[in-house]
């Protein structure tokens, strides 16, 4: 069975289905249709499937010319319809893969997209998971679901786990040029799951399991997010006694071996970063394992806002006035330099302390021109970014966006709290937080 389905794979004849047509699912969508595949991109979202028909791109950093190139290929096809799956060879899964209210992993996009396609399932085909999640999971939850047609995996169909890496807005690292590491329940099952990615990157890494694949990546965001929590701590630290963190790191990262810079922020953001560490401890407890050492990071990112609101609060102490009734203005609500994703960004949840405190907030992104809805945020939907000037009481800057650093911030009386390192320090009302 896996031989002829890789023969299709390898003379294009292979029908690809991308299921989530986000920041994850839309570029591999594209990569697929580049190289020559009839791919079927479904989504529930009935907005974006036909906003691709029509070749236009909701993503700021996804070239529109990329998606009317697709558009008018006429390899490109996709619906909200599900049953349309059963047409495909290789079904590639790119949903969310959040935090619940007790910040542990919410499966049900996972679960009810196996779900819309178990009915579906046929005989041949390979399903793929992308997105992020504990070891395990692409056995214990997906395997069982798709199961319930009948199908016997790695009789009937096979399954595999791929985990995305996708980083927003880099230019020197796309999709095509990332290697892609590839784990699967059966040598079968990774061969044709192997060939399947090789048609678009660079080169794949097989590895031994799908365990072994869930954990890969989860090991490189732990990793992240672990450095990132040292260096928001030494940021503490070093304020107290006097000192620069940038210019500390600046001068550390010109060592050419054994250090890798990390940079402090006002917080984690992203769909990554964030949440994919108590992924890792969710499971690790199943085990009986503690992980203090990730949960400790953990604390330190999440306590960020509150020490930027603190810092903000001193810095109109010493000018005698009340944080109540003052008029701040966040620069930057996305939650890196230079996209429009909002995603777990701390600027929700610096605007939401310091209006809990009394303070006017209003933001300014020229990215993220009106506030979408959101689950956790959604009174915010519908806010408008507003002009930048020095009609406030202080500006907080809380994403390092290209354009923030050509602004004359000397045009400025006011105070800046930067937690970016984007004011130059010749700015006489700078605040570092």
């Amino acid at each position: 069975m896996h031989e002829s389905l890789i023969q299709k794979i390898e003379s294009k004849e292979a029908v690809i289905g991308v299921v989530g047509l986000g920041y994850v699912g839309l570029p591999l969508l594209l990569c697929f249709v580049e190289k020559g595949f009839r791919v079927v991109g479904l989504d529930i979202d009935a907005r974006k499937t036909e906003a691709l028909l029509k070749g236009e791109s909701y993503i700021r950093h996804i070239a529109a010319s990329r998606v009317k190139a697709a558009a008018d290929s006429g390899r490109l096809s996709t619906t909200t319809d599900f049953s349309r799956s059963a047409r495909c060879d290789a079904v590639l899964i790119a949903v969310p893969t959040p935090l619940n209210r007790n910040r542990e992993p919410d499966m049900s996009y996972i679960v009810s997209t196996c779900e819309s396609l178990s009915p579906h399932l046929r005989k041949g085909q390979l399903v793929v998971l992308e997105s992020t999640t504990y070891p395990g999971t692409t056995v214990e939850v997906m395997v069982p679901i798709l199961e319930r047609s009948g199908l016997k995996v790695d009789k009937d169909f096979y399954v595999a786990f791929s985990p995305e890496r996708e980083d927003p807005s880099r230019t020197d690292y796309s999709t095509a040029t990332i290697p892609k590491v590839v784990g699967a329940t059966s040598p079968e099952g990774l061969a044709v799951a192997d060939k399947v990615y090789q048609q678009i990157v660079v080169s794949t890494v097989p590895v031994s399991s799908t365990q072994i694949a869930e954990a890969a990546k989860i090991l490189e965001n732990t990793f992240r997010a672990v450095n990132i929590a040292l260096v928001n701590e030494l940021k503490v630290a070093f304020m107290r006694m006097g000192i620069d963190v940038w210019e500390v790191i600046a001068a550390a990262k010109t060592k050419p071996f054994g250090f890798m810079p990390f940079y402090p922020g006002p917080g984690l953001g992203g769909h990554c970063i964030p949440i994919d560490p108590f992924y890792l401890t969710w499971k690790a407890r199943e085990f009986g394992v503690p992980t203090k050492f990730i949960e400790l990071a953990g604390e330190i990112n999440t306590s960020m806002p509150d020490f930027v609101v603190t810092r903000v609060m001193e810095v109109l102490n010493e000018l005698s006035r009340p944080l109540r009734g003052a008029k701040i203005l966040l620069l930057g609500l996305a939650y890196k330099p230079n996209v429009d994703d909002d995603r777990e960004s701390p600027s929700y949840s610096l605007m939401e302390k310091l209006e809990a405190r009394g303070a006017l907030v209003s933001y300014n992104d020229p990215f993220i021109p009106v506030i979408r809805p959101s689950r956790e945020y959604a009174r915010y939907a519908g806010k408008t970014s507003v002009e930048i000037s020095g009609n406030f009481d202080l500006i907080l800057v809380a994403t390092g966006h290209d354009v923030y650093h050509a602004i004359d911030f000397s045009a400025f009386s006011i105070p800046i709290v930067d937690t970016r390192n984007i004011v130059p320090s010749s700015y006489p009302h700078l605040y570092k937080a």
